[in-house]
């Protein structure tokens, strides 16, 4: 049986909630910083994906040489997303499957539920539990403070 609760936050992420310090584990290993390269087996549009947001996660510390696989799935769901998407705008929801009488005829037809949905459902479930783990959705940022007080100035990051 797995560990029961939520699970834990990770230890920057404590340090920005301004956690207990007896609650930090403070000898928690950390990765090496080390030149992260897109994995070789990551399609061409899930490489896009890659090239969006990891710049900005590698330089926030989120994004280490330990997650790299963790958000190539995050990537290659997000692309299987969008593909998804596009099949169900050009084909439809649902589709008419011909149903045959015993001479080969078009007896009428049953209503389906394309498969592309099921690749959608799943897809949109991976991009949601891993762009959880990266802080990529509104709710996990929203537990986040960085300090300061206020918001933060976007052209900041052009300073460093």
């Amino acid at each position: 049986m797995g560990k029961r609760g939520p699970a834990p936050k990770p230890t920057n992420i404590r340090y920005l909630h301004g956690d207990r310090k007896d609650r930090i584990n403070t000898d928690e290993p950390v990765p090496a910083e080390v030149e992260i390269k897109i994995p070789t087996w990551l399609a061409a549009s899930a490489r896009s994906i890659w090239r969006q947001y990891a710049p900005d996660l590698q330089s926030k510390g989120v994004l280490t040489a330990w997650d790299v696989e963790a958000f190539a799935i995050f990537c290659d769901a997000a692309d299987r997303r969008r593909r998804a998407v596009k099949e169900l705008r050009a084909h439809g929801e649902v589709n008419r499957i011909p149903i045959m009488d015993m001479l080969g005829n078009v007896a009428g037809y049953r209503l389906q539920k394309s498969p592309w949905t099921l690749v959608l459902n799943e897809a949109d479930a991976q991009v949601q539990r891993y762009g959880a783990r990266f802080g990529l959705t509104p709710s996990d940022r929203s537990q986040l403070k960085v300090g300061g007080g206020g918001h933060r100035d976007p052209t900041e990051d052009l300073l460093t």
